[in-house]
């Protein structure tokens, strides 16, 4: 893989580092310390080992989608981490995390969430551990994911709306930090996906590249050789970086993410941060980030709640600046079209997340040839969207 990512100062090419407040600084020295000893303890690997097959149900299958397959007219697979437990690929950095913040002895668990996925991954882990759990969740994503909102309290946890800003998930991460800094002491950060300062885009990559390594031994078992392509949704970028990692030096292997287009990348509602993003910091990292010429973060919008997010993690800025990624978009309609298409044809209901990504391949199908073998991260379940997607729909 040639320098390893990242380096020792958090570093991604230019991306990445730490860009945080003098007060922030004890608690991400701790974490990084702490850190690149725990996760190598052979007992720390063999409990989130277990965890992950006893617990989460992995390894979840690498699915030929045959009926998608005719659709798009080349063979697709999909990797169904719609089948990991609680819903999502959350659960696999959730699971990590806590077990580390057991090891480091803290006593509760705080985390940011968007489309409720990643918060209700956090409560389930904090659950198990039995340790508090306190979700930020911006008012806008609670309105539109109810499901999970009810389901985080259920698991006992504190979900907290935030009614700052834009009401959505980058501020719920802004409200999160701040309590962090405030109670670092005996509280762990849980952020959801590969943003933030170092160490967090390392740490969560590494819990969710189990994904991308399960992919890999399943499509060399059913396929004898690796596939063409690889597209996921990319909003932080942990699904997708998930995958794409453990191929990082399969050159031949092209990586495809699909950000949120909204009502199109050319208008200003969308969440399109590779495509039209700057460079620029936001949540402790530099990254490509979406910002007026002043600086300003800008308003952002998709029809999944777990898009809808003005940054994204250093390491995808990295794959685009260096060639190693392409990153599309797919639009409100597309995510649509293919939740109800994915749910007709293959009897799979994908979260909106997931569905961009199936959308642009489809919207996309004469790219690829006949024989192109083409894996497809479909990263949760569309339940907790059926009550949107309706709502949507009604009021056409």
């Amino acid at each position: 893989m040639g320098k390893k990512l990242p380096d020792k100062q958090g570093k991604y090419g230019e991306f990445g580092g730490i860009f945080a407040p003098e007060t922030l600084m004890p608690p991400l020295d701790e974490l990084e310390k702490k850190y690149g000893v725990i996760s190598r303890q052979k007992s720390f690997k063999k409990e989130f080992s277990y965890l992950l097959s006893e617990y989460a149900g992995r390894p979840t299958s690498l699915y030929l989608a045959e009926n998608l397959s005719r659709a798009a007219g080349c063979r697709v697979y999909l990797k169904r981490e719609d089948l990991a437990f609680t819903g999502a690929h959350k659960i696999n950095n959730t699971l990590g995390q806590v077990l580390l913040a057991a090891r480091m002895g803290k006593k509760r668990i705080i985390a940011e969430t968007g489309a409720g996925q990643h918060g209700v991954a956090a409560a389930t882990a904090s659950a198990l551990f039995k340790m508090k759990c306190c979700v930020y969740m911006g008012e806008v994503d609670c309105e539109r994911q109810k499901l999970n909102v009810y389901r985080m309290k259920l698991l006992g946890s504190e979900v907290i709306p935030v009614k700052s800003g834009s009401k959505t998930l980058k501020d719920a991460i802004n409200e999160a930090m701040r309590d962090w800094i405030a109670n670092f002491e005996d509280t762990h950060y849980v952020i959801g996906s590969v943003v933030g300062p170092h160490p967090y885009p390392e740490i969560v990559r590494d819990f969710q590249s189990v994904i991308g390594r399960e992919t890999k031994r399943q499509v060399l078992q059913k396929e004898k050789r690796l596939p063409d392509y690889l597209i996921a949704c990319v909003g932080g970028g942990s699904n997708s970086i998930g995958l794409f990692y453990p191929f990082y030096k399969d050159s031949k292997v092209r990586f495809i993410g699909v950000e949120a287009g909204g009502e199109g990348v050319n208008t200003d509602k969308h969440s399109a941060t590779l495509i039209k993003g700057k460079k620029g910091v936001l949540h402790g990292t530099f990254s490509y980030v979406l910002q007026d010429k002043y600086g300003q973060i800008m308003p952002t919008h998709s029809v999944s709640a777990g898009l809808d997010y003005p940054g994204v993690g250093p390491e995808h800025s990295f794959y685009k600046e260096t060639g190693r990624a392409e990153y599309v978009s797919a639009d409100d309609r597309d995510a649509l079209q293919s939740f109800h298409l994915l749910s007709e044809i293959e009897g799979i209901i994908p979260a909106l997340e997931s569905a961009h990504a199936v959308g642009w391949l489809i919207k996309n199908k004469k790219r690829f040839k006949k024989t192109d073998v083409v894996i497809v991260c479909l990263s949760g379940r569309g339940d907790k969207d059926v009550a949107e997607v309706a709502s949507i729909e009604n009021a056409l």
